[in-house]
């Protein structure tokens, strides 16, 4: 499964604690030594919750948008800023020998944000909604990213992309990046997407014509992996998931804020 939506997980959490599942303590009901696990965060709060990081608000197409005055705004300043830092330093230090220095980037909600899909599904997945969603090419850029490549390109850092998209996602995701000003390296050597129809030689250990049976963590490590191969050094790799960022081939690891949903 690609998510696992605060929504559902919730409501499964909810149903276990009504059925009595999650109780635990003296055999008699109502004992004064009976001990319950927590109780759930409330799925109403949390989205209000949600929205305020975001400062979600509608614009005049209706479109939900994160406020640049935000929380999660603040938080994804803070973090470029220690990127461009680090960026300079390796990019200082390189001076032309060894290993190229790269950086790597997830696309959903690393570099465009889906948080209007998100708010208009109730945070639910579903294949279809979303694969329409992604093919209308209109996300807005997570803030700050476009900014952020375009550094790392000025520094001689080479610039990749490592997502969970499908190859047949591929013409929405690059017309969909150029739209935010994200218009760095969007060629086939530069851009990973998962081509289940035909994986390639490096992820033969759980990808064939025949079966799909990589994780995400090894998807993403191993392009991670064959991208070193090629004679560049990762030193800095980006996504808003952990299973963007686990199973190595990267020197240092940002993890972006992303409250709404989790991938495996």
């Amino acid at each position: 499964m690609r998510k696992r939506h605060l929504a559902a997980a919730t409501a499964t959490v909810a149903s276990l604690v009504l059925a009595g599942v999650v109780t635990a303590g003296s055999a008699d009901a109502g004992g004064a030594n009976d001990k319950f696990t927590a109780e759930p965060h409330n799925i109403g709060l949390l989205t209000k919750e949600i929205d305020s990081y975001y400062g979600a608000q509608q614009d005049a197409d209706g479109v939900w948008q994160a406020s640049p005055g935000s929380p999660y705004a603040q938080d994804l300043a803070r973090i470029e800023k220690g990127a461009k830092r680090q960026i300079a330093a390796v990019a200082k230090k390189h001076h032309g020998k060894g290993d190229k220095p790269a950086i790597v980037f997830d696309i959903d909600d690393t570099l465009l944000l889906s948080l209007d899909y998100e708010k208009k599904t109730n945070y639910v997945y579903n294949d279809a909604s979303w694969k329409e969603y992604v093919g209308k090419a209109d996300r807005p850029a997570v803030f700050g990213t476009p900014a952020l490549i375009r550094y790392a390109e000025s520094k001689g850092v080479e610039v990749f992309y490592n997502s969970g998209l499908g190859e047949t996602q591929r013409a929405a995701a690059v017309e969909n990046l150029k739209k935010v000003g994200i218009d760095v390296n969007l060629d086939a050597d530069h851009v990973f997407l998962k081509d289940k129809a035909d994986p390639p030689a490096y992820l033969a250990d759980c990808a064939t014509a025949a079966a799909w049976n990589c994780t995400t963590v090894q998807y993403k490590a191993g392009t991670r992996k064959h991208i070193e191969s090629r004679g560049y050094d990762i030193v800095g790799n980006f996504g808003d998931q952990y299973s963007d960022l686990e199973g190595g081939y990267a020197n240092k690891t940002y993890k972006l804020p992303n409250p709404t949903y989790y991938v495996e």
